[in-house]
């Protein structure tokens, strides 16, 4: 029974479950309907939704494109527009360019045309005088046969009238010895000795006359020579023989120069080769070598180190090497300035390097280069005087300038200046008259052309104008004490003195022994024997002194 009921019971539950179950998937079921239809209607709304934006956004995109198109037609136009007009103004152009040619072409063509008339002309003319000239010669050369026969005539005619004379002459002197009673060698011989005592008296006086007047004539020209050597080519001398001296700012620069155990100037003075002296003189030092390049390379390089205040060793054979090099360039550049004032062409480059290192030589006081220069125009002045042809003149000059070249040359040598430059010449092709005058200017070798004489005067005129050369001391007193020996060396001369550093002499007489008349003779005679055997710079005066003193004592 109670198994029934359980059983009962257990299929009320599953009637009641299946039951349920039935409720609830058909509730589910119509829910689910319900949601479906809500998707759906949903679904559809976005889906018209999406197709009025497509629809939109396809109707301003097509009206975005029609205003591009519209933009770009016109911008089109205006390109089109503008690119038509750039080739019609590039036509047009091009048009006138052509038509000014064309126009330019056609004037050439008339002056060619013009041009080739005008040379037709010419030729025309030239062959008439020429055509008058042959005529003219074959005249000429029918007259010059006329005249060479009238000379032939008249050749032998004289050559009759000289046999004549030549027969008359020698009975003239066999009538002549018959008369005198001596023969033609025994009169000469008399008269010779009648007419020497005359000429021995005369012959002072004429020299004296003919001196005196070539003086008159010539003085004019050789003072004008002299004042424009002096004028237009007297050096002012700025290089010093042996020591340059370097100005400073500041004593306590000499300091820096030394540098720390005197490090700087060793290195300085290996660097250039020139010794470099600092002592107590006040804001200088003094630079000391016999080479003047040396000395300008050591100068420049220590106003730089100064200047720029750096001073130290590895700086100062930088600023000496660029200052050598400098140094190179500014000669080359001083010897081609130079050769191109003197109007000089076709120099060898090593030539012209050498002319430049004369600028820093001196001799004797006087600046190598300017006294080169000053040569080279007085030779150039005196060949034209001398009517020497222009080719003659432009050798004369050459040889100036080039004549004291062997005082500047590298290679060390025993050989004098004058042969070393002439050595240089010819190394360097130079003409073979440039040669023999820088070789024959101090009479080493013989001269054989007529440009070596004019050089070696203008070499001396140059060299011993007044004022151009220092002398040293003990040369000065030398040839000071020979002029007055020599003055002294005269019969009747009482005292001799030189005044005016040598360029006077007074000769004091006696009056017993010398007369007015030998006083001029002596004068004479002195300054002839001085111009002979002495060498002085510019002109020596001598003044003879002749007085007559009468002495009486009043007792």
């Amino acid at each position: 029974m109670e198994l029934t009921i359980l059983i009962s019971v257990i299929g009320g539950i599953v009637v009641g479950v299946l039951v349920s179950y039935f409720i609830l998937s058909s509730t589910f079921r119509k829910m689910n309907q319900r949601k479906v239809e809500e998707i759906n209607k949903k679904s559809d709304l976005e889906i018209q939704e999406a197709r009025l934006t497509a629809k939109r956004l396809v109707d301003e995109a097509e009206t975005k494109a029609e205003k591009i198109l519209s933009r770009a037609e016109s911008k089109n136009e205006s390109i089109k527009q503008k690119k038509i007009q750039e080739a019609k103004d590039r036509f047009n152009k091009l048009k006138s360019e052509l038509d000014e040619k064309k126009s330019q072409m056609k004037m050439d063509l008339r002056e060619r045309e013009l041009a080739v008339v005008d040379k037709e002309k010419e030729l025309n003319r030239k062959n008439q005088s020429l055509s008058d000239r042959m005529e003219n010669v074959e005249q000429q050369e029918s007259e010059i046969k006329t005249i060479r026969q009238n000379l032939d005539t008249q050749l032998k005619i004289v050559a009759r009238k000289k046999e004549d004379l030549e027969r008359l002459n020698e009975e003239r002197i066999e009538k002549l010895e018959t008369i005198a009673k001596m023969s033609e060698t025994e009169a000469k011989d008399q008269l010779l000795e009648a007419v020497k005592a005359k000429a021995e008296s005369d012959a002072m006086a004429i020299v004296k006359n003919t001196v005196e007047e070539a003086k008159v004539n010539a003085s004019k020209e050789a003072r004008k020579i002299v004042i424009q050597s002096i004028q237009r080519m007297c050096a002012e001398v700025t290089i010093e023989n042996t020591v340059s001296v370097f100005n400073l700012t500041s004593d306590d620069l000499k300091g820096q120069i030394i540098g720390r155990e005197g490090r700087n100037i060793r290195a300085l003075e290996a660097a250039t080769g020139a010794e470099i002296v600092v002592d107590d003189t006040p804001e200088a030092v003094v630079i000391s070598s016999f080479d003047p390049i040396r000395r300008e390379v050591c100068r420049q390089s220590l106003k730089r180190l100064v200047a720029d205040g750096r001073i130290h060793p590895a700086r100062i054979e930088e600023v000496v090497n660029k200052v050598r090099k400098e140094i190179d360039e500014q000669i080359v550049e001083i010897g081609e300035r130079a050769v191109l004032e003197l109007d000089i062409h076709g120099l060898h480059p090593y030539l012209v390097k050498m002319v430049g290192r004369m600028r820093f030589r001196s001799s004797y006081g006087q600046n190598l280069l300017k006294h080169s220069i000053e040569t080279a125009n007085l030779c150039a002045m005196m060949a034209a005087e001398l009517g020497l042809s222009p080719k003659l003149i432009k050798i004369s000059k050459r040889a100036g300038l080039l004549h004291d070249i062997g005082k500047v040359a590298e290679e060390e040598t025993e050989l004098s200046h004058a042969l070393v430059g002439m050595k240089l010449c010819e190394k360097y092709k130079e003409n073979e008259m440039v040669c023999n005058a820088v070789g024959a200017h101090h009479d080493e070798i013989e001269m054989n052309n007529v440009v070596s004489p004019v050089v070696q005067a203008c070499d001396a005129i140059s060299g011993a104008r007044p004022g151009a050369r220092r002398e040293i001391l003990e040369s000065y007193l030398e040839r000071i004490g020979e002029l007055e020996e020599l003055a002294m060396s005269h019969e009747g001369v009482q005292k001799a003195y030189a005044l005016q550093a040598g360029r006077e002499l007074r000769v004091i007489v006696e009056s017993e022994k010398v007369t007015d008349s030998y006083a001029d003779d002596l004068s004479f005679m002195i300054s002839q024997k001085i111009q002979d055997e002495m060498q002085y710079p510019g002109h020596v005066k001598v003044t003879v002194i002749r007085e007559k003193r009468a002495v009486s004592y009043a007792r």
